[in-house]
């Protein structure tokens, strides 16, 4: 059983970025009516890029899989303020899984080739803006697990 730790950058930085307010430079813009939060993480990818929103529907907590994306990087910001998981990986191995626990103010953007599972939410059903490669043709490397591992939260 594998049981998460609290998702913070330093924690985050060899898969990836968190993407929260208060991490990079923040400025006022629009006469002083806004505030932009800059540059939380750069997006790379062979081709255009996607913004999309995924709907995040409950499953067991459990890793069944992991994959990646070769042609790019991929971002998840939660658009419902609930927590939710993010597992990463060095290998396809279920011993390899690092799991986070994000907050709905959390979101993460995963480099090129980072092992991760799909979208693990908790509770009920959440919506995530997401962007990345907008053709996934060559883009998706899956690797299932023979036993699914499961997580305590």
């Amino acid at each position: 059983m594998i049981k998460p730790q609290p998702l913070t950058q330093a924690a985050f930085a060899p898969y990836g970025d968190v993407i929260e307010c208060g991490i990079g430079t923040s400025f006022d813009i629009n006469a002083g009516f806004a505030t932009r939060h800059d540059a939380l993480s750069t997006v790379s990818c062979d081709g255009d890029v996607a913004v999309s929103i995924f709907e995040g529907r409950p499953r067991p907590l459990e890793l069944v899989l992991l994959e990646r994306h070769p042609l790019g990087t991929q971002a998840f910001m939660p658009l419902d303020g609930q927590d939710w998981l993010v597992i990463v990986a060095d290998a396809p191995t279920p011993q390899a899984c690092k799991v986070f626990l994000c907050t709905g103010a959390q979101g993460v953007q995963y480099n090129r080739n980072v092992w991760h599972h799909p979208l693990m939410v908790l509770g009920a059903g959440q919506k995530f803006l997401v962007v990345d490669r907008a053709n996934p043709e060559g883009n998706l490397v899956e690797v299932p697990f023979k036993v699914p591992v499961p997580i305590s939260v």
